[in-house]
């Protein structure tokens, strides 16, 4: 070999080795499980349309198992459009089970619109060792949600789960390092089928409020009423953060955080579909999960203790 040759391998194989990661990278193959929510098309088309505005390249869908939950109407009235989206708009398998599903993906989506699902979904996943994204709500109580970190801790795989709130621009734009207090709203309907109320849709501005507060909740304190409800949260040190939840009125998203030297408002928080795609393909590549597992594990007991302190007509509750 000439001295051209030799001093060339090096960078040469540096660029191939460059190279093929992208080209791994570009080919991490998605399966999704759950189509009974408008988030699996929706996240279908961001990952796998090139041409749409909102592309994020690096992954994609590739099968799917419908899953599915009679008793839920906004499940049961979906999930026949949305799996024939899947397969005739964006060529995506429709397979039958969940291990089918496991054989032919590197990764996972869990979708299913119904929380209930999702420990049982999840457990064949774990199984076969695919790293995960479950989407809100990650369980329908409690004590799902640990035993959901648990399996994946014996199983060593990584998960993370996130309301795409989080990512909104406006909600970024206000964050503070360490806040004195944090006011979020957002609507919270109830669904009937889950035991945790705040999770069907209160997930939503619960996730926004610890997004900007952190962790380190103690206790909280809820007022209810059919319309609306009040939910304060004490933080170590005294800081207080706290949800309105909206069920009758002009609903939306957003939040004031409270600061040593400015009070800062957001404009309207909403969906943020392409910026938590991002965060969901570096976590596929890296397998570093962008919320941690016990962030998401105090908002659920946040919202158990909201539970409790509902029943208890307003009574602070601490946090289990």
């Amino acid at each position: 070999m000439s001295g051209y040759n030799r001093a060339m391998t090096k960078p040469l194989l540096g660029v191939l080795m460059l190279f093929a990661s992208l080209v791994s990278a570009a080919d991490i193959k998605v399966g999704i499980i759950g189509l009974d929510t408008s988030h699996s098309p929706a996240f279908t088309r961001i990952l796998n349309n090139a041409k749409d505005p909102d592309h994020v390249p690096g992954a994609k869908v590739v099968a799917a198992y419908p899953g599915g939950s009679p008793d839920i109407a906004s499940s049961r009235d979906r999930l026949g459009e949305y799996t024939n989206q899947l397969r005739d708009e964006f060529g995506v398998e429709i397979v039958d089970d969940i291990p089918t599903l496991c054989s032919k993906v590197d990764v996972v989506l869990l979708e299913s619109v119904d929380g209930r699902k999702h420990l049982e979904q999840v457990k064949p996943v774990f199984e076969a060792g695919l790293p995960v994204f479950i989407d809100k709500p990650l369980a329908a109580s409690l004590e799902d949600a640990r035993e959901i970190a648990r399996l994946a801790k014996k199983h060593g795989v990584p998960w993370w789960s996130a309301s795409n709130v989080r990512y909104h621009a406006a909600a970024e734009k206000v964050k503070l390092p360490v806040p004195k207090g944090v006011i979020t709203w957002g609507p919270a309907p109830f669904e009937p089928t889950h035991h945790l109320d705040l999770s069907w849709y209160g997930i939503h501005p619960v996730e926004l409020l610890f997004s900007l507060m952190g962790t380190g909740c103690q206790s909280v304190t809820r007022t209810y009423t059919d319309g609306a409800d009040v939910i304060v949260g004490t933080w170590k040190g005294g800081r207080l953060g706290t949800v309105r939840t909206i069920r009758d009125g002009k609903r939306g998203y957003g939040a004031v955080v409270y600061g040593d030297e400015e009070i800062k408002i957001t404009g309207q928080v909403g969906a943020a579909y392409p910026a938590l795609m991002r965060e969901v393909v570096k976590f596929f590549q890296t397998r570093i999960p962008p919320v941690a597992n016990d962030e998401t594990l105090e908002i659920f007991a946040f919202m158990d203790a909201a539970l409790r302190s509902k029943k208890n007509g307003g009574d602070p509750a601490k946090l289990r």
